[in-house]
């Protein structure tokens, strides 16, 4: 076997098998991450209503629509631009949801930083288990005379755990050994060999300032609420995002409606102004009000271009900005979500409303919850001005220096131990007074924040129920609107048929009817979104994984 493999070929052989190893444990070193910020989410995903049960970081840039209906029909309205939309995938309000809680950059963003927020926090509390380190050293060292050559070989090396038990103290424990081989070349040269070992443990209490560590307690546990908190800021914030997607969506559905009743009325333009022309080559209308309504004609047709630039720019950015998809990707919102939409008023007073966001919004819940840690940082600020007094305990057990070749085990018979207090009187504590007036100052100012977002809530449940009451009356009026445009739209197609009609009055007619069926159209979104809107305020609107709301139906304050 030695003469196929050659030193270079050996040497290339470690180095691979190293990097093999390196490979192996940096994958172990990630998946004991993941298993421990999920373990982390698992903990207190059901203290956190709302919450995605299956949270996970992983995400794949693999998108298939195989399954979603395809488009086959051209529609008419949108021109030569609705050619490119054969074979599109339809998806719906659902769909769209789906793939971006799956997709979208914002999105991933929020919950890989509430990932980080876990890890942080099993670093916390890794500060509460026992951690083992480890060193060691070796050394030789030569030394040549003209009689003789001495050589030393010496090694030495040690573990140690560090334990902070809670409500107990500081444990320290360390084993150590020393070896040491002593050869020397000559006449009356033999080697020698030593070794020893060690095993000492020590024990810290504080008694008074820090008693039980109370600072590192502290941390442990501002982390636990931390990462609570960032737990209710992501459902928050999942809400939101819910919320924002839907009104993008039927933003544009309205953008490809407003199309279609630009394209209605170029029809019913390019109708009236070619009935006009009959008329007039009979002498029936003058030539002005020809002139107007083949004016109205250009305005319709530019009107419907315009329409069409405005929806297909809302598309694209409706894939880029809420999906997280590649604007040439070939999709078609589905028109049923708009025509499945009506009007669903809750039926809540805004002081019920009120009640119900101050007990179910959870960014309320963090500033009530931060201002109890501000609390207790006033207590753990007074805690550091008094003296310091420490309970010091030590152990240490060593073995016999052994002189032949073996190892020298600690022999507990061999032991010394020692305890006392070590007393601070704390004379100079002006660091310590600073902080304590700081955390004075902290707690007023977590108080006027509380009272603040209170406030803020209040606010924003009253303009969010101003809104949605505001919505359902310009979708009330909007319907009138309509049907009084189409009176009139239909009274001047009959007085145009007997060439009775004045141009600007059919103008006018046509031009309101479309504004009004465009106002009823954007008056329905505006609700649905208004309405989404006012249960996100009230801390209400329950998301499901994929990303799609419970609509609440009947809300009562306890």
């Amino acid at each position: 076997m030695r003469r196929f493999l050659q030193p270079g070929s050996a040497a290339l052989v470690g180095v691979f098998l190293f990097l093999l190893a390196a490979g192996c444990a940096t994958e172990h070193y990630r998946k004991s991450a993941d298993k421990e910020a999920y373990r982390a989410v698992a903990q207190k995903t059901p203290l956190v209503k709302n919450m995605d049960e299956h949270f996970t970081i992983e995400q794949t840039n693999q998108l298939s629509l195989e399954g979603l209906p395809v488009a086959a029909k051209v529609e008419e309205f949108l021109g030569p631009d609705g050619e490119v939309e054969r074979g599109a995938r339809v998806i719906s309000l659902e769909t769209a949801l789906d793939i971006a809680v799956k997709h979208n950059r914002d999105y991933q963003l929020h919950k890989e930083r509430l990932f980080l927020t876990s890890l942080n926090l099993a670093l916390a509390r890794h500060q509460f288990t026992p951690i083992f380190s480890g060193d060691g050293a070796a050394l030789i060292e030569g030394q040549t005379q003209p009689d003789s050559v001495t050589r030393d070989l010496h090694a030495n090396g040690a573990i140690n755990v560090n334990w902070l038990v809670r409500d107990v103290g500081r444990i320290t424990a360390a084993f150590s050994a020393d070896f040491l081989r002593l050869i020397s070349g000559g006449v009356a040269g033999s080697p020698r060999t030593t070794s020893s070992s060690q095993v000492n443990a020590t024990f810290v209490r504080p008694l008074l300032r820090n008693a039980g560590f109370k600072q590192e307690i502290e941390n442990l546990t501002l982390a636990e609420r931390g990462w609570l908190y960032a737990l209710r800021d992501f459902v928050q914030f999942r809400n939101s995002f819910s919320v924002q997607v839907a009104s993008a969506y039927y933003g544009v559905l309205g953008s490809r409606d407003t199309v279609r009743n630009s394209f209605l009325n170029l029809q019913s333009s390019r109708k009236n102004a070619e009935r006009t022309r009959a008329l007039a080559r009979e002498g029936r209308v003058t030539q002005s009000d020809l002139g107007r309504l083949e004016q109205q004609e250009l305005t319709a047709e530019s009107a419907w271009i315009n329409a069409i630039r405005s929806y297909k720019q809302a598309l694209d950015d409706f894939k880029l900005v809420q999906l997280g998809l590649p604007v040439d990707s070939q999709l078609v919102l589905d028109d049923r979500d708009l025509e499945a939409l009506a009007i669903r008023h809750p039926e809540i007073s805004v002081d019920d409303s009120i009640k119900v966001a101050l007990m179910a919004r959870q960014d309320y819940q963090n500033f009530k919850d931060r201002h109890d840690d501000s609390i207790r940082q006033v207590a753990l600020a007074a805690n550091f001005l008094k003296p310091q007094l420490d309970l010091n305990a030590l152990v240490r057990v060593d073995s016999k220096q052994e002189t032949a070749a073996r190892f020298a085990v600690p022999d507990f018979n061999r032991y010394n131990w020692s305890a006392g207090l070590d007393l601070d009187p704390g004379l100079d504590r002006k660091t310590e007074r600073n902080v304590y007036r700081s955390a004075l100052i902290g707690e007023r100012q977590a108080v006027r924040a509380l009272e603040q977002q209170e406030d803020e809530i209040k606010l924003q449940v009253r303009s969010s129920w101003r809104t949605l009451d505001q919505a359902k009356r310009n979708y009330e009026i909007s319907e009138v609107g309509v049907k009084i445009a189409e009176r009139r739209v239909e009274e001047q197609n009959l007085l145009a048929e007997l060439g009775r009609a004045k141009a600007q009055d059919q103008v006018d007619a046509q031009n309101d009817l479309i504004n009004s069926k465009n106002q009823l159209t954007q008056a329905l979104v505006g609700h649905t979104i208004a309405r989404l809107q006012f249960w996100v305020n009230m801390g209400i609107l329950y998301i499901k994984d994929n990303g799609r709301w419970e609509e609440v139906t009947n809300v009562k304050p306890e």
